[in-house]
């Protein structure tokens, strides 16, 4: 993944339901929102990237790869909570995705990839080959 930047979603900036005087989403601090589910509050941000096929990351954005963006929920505790199909599309090499978690500091955790190269390289150690997130 490279080219990491704040995508600031369309339903971030607009009201909630015709029935609510405000947006479902309240801004907590730049590229941060927070909103009520379930008695709950979780806090997402959004992010645009481009995949990079030459580590094995699929060409197009309708074929988001499970590497590293699995490594990167389980290393900053959040989920996929959107994934915006309307936007992640074939032909198109920027691939949009919203993170969600209930810890604001994972998504301040998270958000410290903006800028930065992430990908998964292969490491040996005593004989044994695993995988490891590099965010550089």
């Amino acid at each position: 993944m490279k080219e990491i930047k704040n995508f600031k979603a369309e339903k971030y900036k607009r009201k909630g339901f015709p029935f609510l005087k405000k947006s479902a989403y309240k801004e907590i601090e730049q590229g941060i929102y927070a909103y009520n589910k379930k008695n709950a509050v979780i806090y997402v941000t959004s992010l645009s990237f481009a995949q990079e096929p030459e580590y094995e990351e699929g060409e197009y954005a309708d074929d988001i790869s499970q590497y590293p963006l699995e490594d990167i929920l389980e290393n900053y505790s959040c989920y996929v909570s959107d994934l915006y199909h309307e936007l992640n599309v074939t032909g198109s090499e920027v691939c949009y995705l919203e993170f969600a978690s209930p810890d604001i500091e994972d998504i301040k955790n998270l958000r410290t990839i903006i800028g930065k190269h992430v990908y998964n390289r292969n490491v040996e150690e005593n004989g044994e080959i695993y995988v490891e997130l590099v965010v550089e």
